[in-house]
């Protein structure tokens, strides 16, 4: 057996994945033409062109385009059955999903309760028909205020046990620290939830910093500039803090120039705890797939390298200590005859 066989078929876990940037092409135009939303093209083939990273602003573009195509309860459910169908085509047994539920509710007027509803309605089909799971991170957009960011620290807290597991801090680094919402972190602490804001990536190891102090943060979402700090990678390595490393969103943003250049070697080096994530995957021309299997060609990680990077985004998920240790035995036991199958 091939390693690029051993990664296609191999069991995997997410925990670094957009909902609304993992929406393809086909779906949205489907939406577009469902709600008369005019799209910089109409076929799949322009919109896949489009799709093709340029810069941030033209990233921004794109989202903020796809979150207006999302109008209905019904548009949400289809995307996120959407998803998961691409997750469980990737043997993706479990992810967490982070999602961005207030611009919904803001720009659409649709309750927080029924996004929920919809969400979990496709999360009920997708355990029953490919027996995979998600879970829900809702994150906080930077750009808002402080006082809206408590609305969705309340969402948060009130569906804690519906499939919501941690708040998340998204959207542009610059500008935006993460100390502007510790209040709205503070209060899901309190209510013993875990914080997992992005950090990091943009910006430099202050961002980091901000997060683990001031949000309380039990992962980071990227984390990958910490190198620029010693005294960091230190503190990172110490408490073993998870970090949600996405090798090819971080060349489109220019955090490194090439996939060569990317610092996940020195981050393992450093005895950082590591795991693999797609990001935005049709934005970035992606899957979770890829990303193992690009990482794997460029530093030629081994099997059991590649193993170690799935076990570590298991053991660093939320789901709860049975359930993981369910899924942990049936990871062993697929490794164990994908290993076998390639001696």
């Amino acid at each position: 057996m091939s390693l690029k066989e051993f990664i296609t078929k191999m069991p995997k876990v997410e925990l670094h994945v957009h909902l609304e940037g993992a929406i393809e092409p086909t779906t949205l135009l489907k939406l577009a033409k469902e709600h008369k939303v005019k799209l910089p093209a109409n076929t799949v083939e322009g919109l896949q062109e489009w799709y093709k990273f340029k810069d941030f602003p033209h990233f921004v573009e794109i989202y903020l385009t796809i979150s207006s195509c999302l109008k209905s309860t019904e548009d949400i459910e289809l995307i996120t059955r959407e998803f998961l169908i691409g997750q469980a085509k990737q043997n993706i047994r479990y992810s967490e999903v982070t999602y961005t539920a207030y611009t919904h509710y803001k720009f659409r007027n649709i309750s927080f309760e029924a996004q929920l509803s919809a969400i979990n309605r496709a999360r009920d089909w997708a355990k029953k028909e490919y027996g995979i799971t998600m879970a829900l991170i809702i994150d906080i957009p930077r750009s808002i205020a402080p006082e809206e960011g408590l609305i969705v620290a309340d969402w948060v807290i009130d569906a804690k046990n519906d499939g919501v597991v941690a708040l998340g801090l998204g959207g542009p680094e610059v500008g935006y620290p993460p100390e502007l919402h510790k209040d709205a972190f503070k209060k899901i602490l309190k209510a013993g939830i875990t914080s997992i804001p992005h950090a990091g990536e943009t910006m430099g190891a202050e961002s980091i910093w901000g997060a683990l102090k001031d949000l309380g943060a039990s992962r980071i979402g990227h984390g990958v500039r910490c190198l620029e700090d010693t005294k960091l990678v230190d503190y990172l390595r110490e408490h073993q803090v998870p970090l949600e490393v996405c090798p090819t969103s971080n060349i489109c943003l220019q955090v490194a120039p090439s996939l060569s250049k990317h610092p996940l070697p020195k981050l393992l080096e450093e005895g950082l705890y590591i795991t693999i994530n797609s990001d935005d995957p049709p934005m970035f021309n992606t899957t979770l797939t890829d990303e193992f299997l690009r990482i794997t060609e460029t530093f030629a990680f081994s099997h059991e390298e590649i193993k170690k990077l799935v076990l570590n985004a298991l053991n660093a998920s939320l789901l709860l200590e049975k359930e993981k240790k369910d899924l942990l035995l049936g990871f062993e036991k697929d490794f164990q005859n994908l290993t076998i199958a390639n001696t």
